[in-house]
């Protein structure tokens, strides 16, 4: 809880974000961020709009305090839809809106129980694929999210999981169950995408104004028309995020900074290529870092 409270009081841009989204969902969702209860603020639903929202009110700030224009964005899953508006591209109420009901969506297409989701450690990208079709038994498991060389999270029916990760740990490598409300990014998403794509028909996007790297595709959106594809396809289908940071890096991108709360990212950055720059931005003092290190 309290997320996001500190940027709120400190700047106006912040506030008015919150407000912002606070209209466009017609509650209180700053009340929810700065003051729960935490289980309301965990519900999918609620936690995919407050991240959004934090996420944008710090970079609101962050280019306006700061002057710093990025040479192009990426977000991981939820943060595609941070990376777009920052781009200019999605307007910040219509994602406050299609994030709360994405995360609804979600929450109602596997019933609580049913699905899991669990990160593989130290297993290269085929032998997890292996794995998942071997423990599959006419189930769903599949990889929803290539974080790093080290490090692929799975999805799908919970007792497919659980074989493979048994199958996984019998290799002698790091399994760790996430506490997950559903399983994302695997087929048993596919009714989602279907409602989500027709929900994204209504939003008007605009042109974007900064490259934004896809988590479907692992490359550049090619333009405004292929938000509403990318975004349904990102759904049921994994995120390649090693592969987007290395599209950076190899497009000569030097410095990486997370916005947003966590440091996850940044994290998965290091196991990616530790060659590389990271700095992080969730509070104030981010903030004062950032401007102390650019």
């Amino acid at each position: 809880m309290g997320m996001g409270k500190e940027v709120f009081q400190n700047f106006p841009l912040a506030r008015q974000t919150f407000e912002e989204a606070d209209d466009a969902l017609g509650h209180t969702l700053s009340k929810l961020c700065f003051d729960g209860p935490e289980s309301e603020l965990k519900l999918t639903f609620n936690t995919q709009p407050a991240i959004l929202t934090v996420s944008a009110a710090i970079l609101k700030v962050l280019f306006a305090e700061t002057g710093i224009s990025p040479s192009c964005l990426a977000g991981h899953s939820l943060g595609e839809y941070t990376s777009l508006f920052a781009a200019g591209a999605l307007p910040f109420p219509d994602g406050v809106r299609i994030t709360r009901l994405r995360g609804k969506l979600m929450q109602e297409a596997v019933p609580v129980g049913e699905g899991s989701m669990a990160a593989i450690i130290g297993l290269p990208k085929g032998e997890v694929e292996k794995i998942c079709a071997e423990a599959a038994s006419g189930q769903v498991v599949s990889p929803a999210n290539y974080n790093s060389p080290e490090q692929i999270v799975i999805s799908g029916h919970k007792e497919a999981v659980e074989r493979a990760s048994t199958m996984a740990l019998e290799r002698g490598v790091r399994v760790v169950a996430l506490p997950v409300s559903a399983p994302f990014h695997c087929s048993l998403m596919k009714p989602v995408a279907e409602k989500l794509g027709e929900e994204l028909k209504k939003i008007s996007f605009s042109e974007i104004k900064i490259p934004v790297i896809s988590n479907a595709e692992a490359d550049p959106y090619p333009s405004k028309e292929e938000i509403r594809r990318l975004l349904t396809t990102q759904v049921d289908h994994p995120v390649r995020w090693e592969e987007s940071m290395n599209r950076l890096i190899q497009d000569g991108i030097e410095t990486f900074i997370e916005v947003g709360p966590g440091r996850v990212l940044s994290g998965l950055m290091k196991r990616i290529n530790r060659g590389v720059k990271t700095l992080n931005v969730e509070d104030v003092n981010g903030l004062k870092n950032l401007e102390k290190s650019c």
